[in-house]
């Protein structure tokens, strides 16, 4: 480890600034890339540039990986910035794979790389890994078990993030896995951590994930939920879920509800448990969501009335087509408070739902969304609030 950063190596004909977030929210305050980004392309420039040809063993397309590019930056800084070709992507976020592929089309570098699932494919025999470290530290057990026990034994792997996210509980974790691990210097409130000699397999810990929970919700049997790592809350019941639950007992009778940003499936299973009758769709934009709330329907007997999608809001479901829609929403954008995410979700929500159905919503108190939810929606009530949160029901007009 040197004593000073590295100096930029990303040639300055990639323009950062050209990329977009869409179709997740665009604002003033939220931008595509961020110097965490920069700083892990700087560091592996000598691994990307080997990796393309450079005159050592790191050749061949596939050798490099990219976990956690949030709208492209590494991908494609990687790409233009070394002729990288047959990159492995995994990002969790729909909204982020739909980003990429925005922003390939844009800068002509759609055919640089491929999305996979975060499964043994995605990392299999890969020399070089940039990761952006989630903030989950369960999500980065279930990364770095995956590369581990699947990459070459001479991985190297780049793992960076914003200063005031990190931890050193992230390096304990890679440190499980990897023989080497150490921290470099910090740039424009960035850092990254290098981990590399992955453990032999005897040595490495038995996988983890997914893991489940039991909970008792009031049920003749408790609700079983199941969670990958980077699914929000893990196998547990988050609080303002918890507090929904008993009241949608009160919600309108239909044939079919819609479980919008649906987690590991807590509302979806309830749901089915309560209505024998009732088929719902749970949708969310997270690949581990989608993959824990399968599992959480399966788990609980209702995996036959439960279909679970992979969607950006509820992209695909025709205007005025659904009675019930029921939604715990996020509050944050990545690491940013931003009331955006919710207010697209409500919006999606009044579109589909049929006149006289209901949007039944669970939220932080202090964000006080009524008035958004008249709007974008249709009447408003409450229908409980506790000290922390307030449950609404909308009708649409």
């Amino acid at each position: 480890m040197t004593d000073a950063s590295p100096e930029p190596a990303v040639p300055a004909a990639f323009d950062f600034s050209r990329l977009g977030r869409w179709p997740d929210v665009e604002a003033e305050n939220l931008q595509a890339w961020d110097a965490a980004d920069r700083l892990l392309l700087d560091t592996a420039a000598a691994d990307l540039a080997a990796a393309a040809g450079g005159g050592t063993e790191r050749k061949g397309s596939g050798a490099v990986v990219v976990i956690g590019d949030s709208y492209g930056a590494l991908t494609l800084g990687a790409a233009a910035g070394h002729g990288l070709t047959g990159l492995r992507v995994h990002q969790d976020p729909l909204s982020g794979e739909q980003a990429l592929e925005n922003n390939a089309r844009q800068l002509g570098l759609d055919g640089a790389y491929r999305p996979y699932a975060l499964e043994p494919a995605l990392v299999d025999g890969a020399r070089l890994v940039l990761l952006r470290l989630p903030r989950s530290l369960d999500a980065l057990e279930e990364i770095a078990g995956l590369i581990a026990a699947h990459a070459s034994p001479d991985v190297r792997v780049y793992a960076g993030g914003r200063i005031k996210h990190m931890s050193t509980a992230m390096n304990d974790v890679l440190a499980r896995y990897f023989g080497a691990v150490s921290a470099g210097l910090g740039r424009q409130k960035s850092r990254i951590l290098t981990a590399s000699s992955p453990l032999p397999p005897e040595d490495l810990p038995a996988p983890r994930f997914p893991v489940s929970q039991r909970h008792d919700v009031g049920l003749a049997v408790p609700l079983e939920l199941w969670a990958h790592g980077a699914a929000f809350a893990g196998p547990a019941l988050d609080i303002g879920t918890r507090f929904l639950l008993p009241l949608l007992a009160d919600a309108r009778s239909a044939e079919r509800a819609v479980d919008l940003g649906c987690g590991t499936g807590a509302i979806t299973a309830y749901l089915a448990l309560t209505r024998p009758q009732l088929q719902v769709i749970a949708t969310d934009q997270s690949a581990a969501a989608v993959s824990s709330a399968r599992l959480t329907a399966a788990a609980n007997g209702v995996g036959d009335r439960v279909t679970v999608r992979r969607g950006d809001a509820l992209a695909g479901f025709p205007d005025a087509s659904e009675d019930l829609v029921v939604l715990n929403p996020p509050f944050h954008i990545g690491a940013t408070v931003h009331a955006g995410i919710a207010l697209k979700l409500f919006a999606d929500a009044g579109r589909v739902l049929k006149p006289g159905g209901e949007l039944w919503t669970v939220w932080n108190s202090h964000l006080m969304y009524k008035p958004a939810l008249n709007r974008l929606v249709g009447p408003t009530r409450e229908v409980a609030r506790n000290p922390k949160f307030t449950v609404t029901v909308s009708t649409r007009r």
